[in-house]
């Protein structure tokens, strides 16, 4: 079992960056793909990108690709989102996850942290 903090929200301007972390407990964190979701108000939790275990594959949403970019250090315990160029399209409550395989829905994570807010004002 592996418990997820996510930190580093905030409020920003459009077209700076801002970068997320998730702090993962436990010992096996270097055997989950880890995966970062967003949830807007009243819409549907989405795939943003994600990363195996090894930190080898990544993928990202076409939305962000070219923009976001997701790393880990393992040593660390923690898994990152580097977002550049913010539109206040990525406001959203954002979710880090684990999971086994590298997954793009939300189903396929089985541990979730509790989010951190990402407001992007015009």
């Amino acid at each position: 079992q592996v418990q997820l903090v996510e930190s580093g929200g905030g409020l920003v301007q459009a077209g700076t960056s801002l970068r997320l972390s998730c702090a993962a407990s436990g010992r096996t964190f270097s055997s989950y793909a880890m995966g970062w979701f967003r949830q807007a108000p009243g819409k549907e939790r989405e795939f943003v990108a994600g990363i195996s275990a090894g930190g080898g594959t990544t993928r990202y949403a076409d939305s962000v690709k070219g923009r976001f970019t997701v790393s880990r250090d393992n040593a660390k315990n923690t898994l990152y989102l580097q977002m550049n160029s913010l539109k206040p399209e990525d406001t959203a409550v954002y979710y880090c996850a684990a999971s086994r395989f590298l997954g793009l829905t939300a189903g396929s994570y089985n541990y979730w942290g509790q989010g951190t807010q990402v407001t992007v004002s015009s």
